[in-house]
C-alpha cells in the first residue's frame, strides 16, 4: 500500500518540479537554509498532491489507456477515497511550509498552481486540445516559486524563468502526444495530433522550440545568465532546433517524436545547470 501511495505522486515529476524550484532559488539568491528546505519540501509535497488528485479525478480515463491501467485506482488495488484524502492531506502540508516557510507570495502561487492544474486543466483535458496551454502554466511554476521564495517578489528575471519552462512543456508534451495518440484517443482526452493532425503537430513544435530559445538567450541581457550560459544555450538551443526542423521537412514519425522527447529530457537541466554554473 505504501508503495502504491508513493506511486500516485509520480515521483521522477515531483522531484523534477523540486530541482527546477531549487534553480529559481538559487538564480535569485541570498535565501537562508530554512527558506530553502521549507520550499523545496513544500513544492514536492504540492506537486505530490497535484499529481495525486490528478489520478483520483481521472482513474476512469487511465482505466482505457495501456500505459495507465496498472495505476493503482484503476487496477482496483486502492478505493479512490484513500486516493483523494491522500492528495489533499499533502496539500494541506505543502500550503502552510510555502506560506510560512518562505512567504504569503509564494503560498499563493502555489495554491493558484494546485487549483489550476488539478480543476482547470484536468477536466479540460477532455474538451480541447488547447488544454495543453492551461497546464503548462501550473506546471512552470516551481522556477518562480524558488524564485518568489529566495526575492520576495515577482520580478522580470523571475517570469523569465517561468516562460522558459512554459514553453519547454509544450513540444514536450506534444512529442508524447504523438508517439502516445491511440492510447489517448481510447481515452477520450483531445490531443493535437488527434484534433488537428501530426504535421500541424510538427509546426507547432518548431515554432514553440523557436520561441523557447530566444527566451533562453533573453536570460542573459537580464542577468541570469554569462558568457558559458550564452554559448551553451545557444547550442542547446540549435541542437533541439535541428532536430525539431528534421521531422518537419524529413520523416516526423513517432520515431522522431520519441527521439524529441527525450531530447527535451536533456535539454532541460542541461539548460539549467549552465545558468546556474554562469
Amino acid at each position: 500500500m505504501i508503495r502504491d501511495l508513493i506511486s500516485l505522486t509520480k515521483p521522477r515529476i515531483s522531484v523534477l518540479n523540486a530541482s527546477m524550484t531549487a534553480f529559481g532559488l538559487a538564480l535569485a539568491g541570498g535565501a537562508p537554509r530554512s527558506v530553502w528546505l521549507a520550499t523545496l519540501a513544500g513544492t514536492l509535497l504540492l506537486v505530490s498532491s497535484a499529481n495525486t488528485l490528478n489520478m483520483y479525478l481521472e482513474r476512469d480515463i487511465d482505466a482505457r489507456m495501456r500505459r495507465t491501467r496498472g495505476r493503482p485506482l484503476p487496477a482496483g488495488r486502492m478505493p479512490p477515497l484513500m486516493a483523494l484524502i491522500f492528495g489533499i492531506a499533502l496539500a494541506l502540508l505543502a500550503l502552510p511550509l510555502l506560506t510560512f516557510g518562505a512567504n504569503a507570495l509564494t503560498g499563493l502561487l502555489g495554491a493558484v498552481a494546485l487549483l489550476g492544474y488539478v480543476l482547470v486543466y484536468t477536466p479540460l483535458k477532455q474538451i480541447t486540445p488547447h488544454a495543453l496551454l492551461v497546464g503548462a502554466i501550473p506546471g512552470a511554476m516551481p522556477p518562480l516559486l524558488g524564485w518568489t521564495a529566495a526575492s520576495g517578489s515577482v520580478s522580470t528575471a523571475g517570469l523569465a524563468l517561468f516562460a522558459v519552462l512554459f514553453l519547454w512543456q509544450i513540444p514536450h508534451f506534444l512529442a508524447i502526444a504523438m508517439f502516445l495518440d491511440d492510447d489517448y484517443r481510447a481515452a477520450g482526452i483531445k490531443v493535437y495530433p488527434a484534433e488537428r493532425g501530426e504535421a500541424a503537430t510538427r509546426r507547432a513544435i518548431v515554432a514553440c522550440l523557436a520561441l523557447q530559445v530566444l527566451v533562453t538567450l533573453l536570460l542573459v541581457p537580464l542577468g541570469l545568465g554569462g558568457s558559458l550560459y550564452l554559448a551553451g544555450a545557444a547550442l542547446l538551443g540549435a541542437l533541439m532546433l535541428g532536430l525539431g526542423f528534421s521531422g518537419v521537412l524529413g520523416r516526423g514519425d513517432h520515431t522522431w517524436a520519441r527521439r524529441l522527447f527525450l531530447a527535451t529530457l536533456v535539454y532541460l537541466p542541461a539548460l539549467f545547470g549552465l545558468l546556474v554554473a554562469s
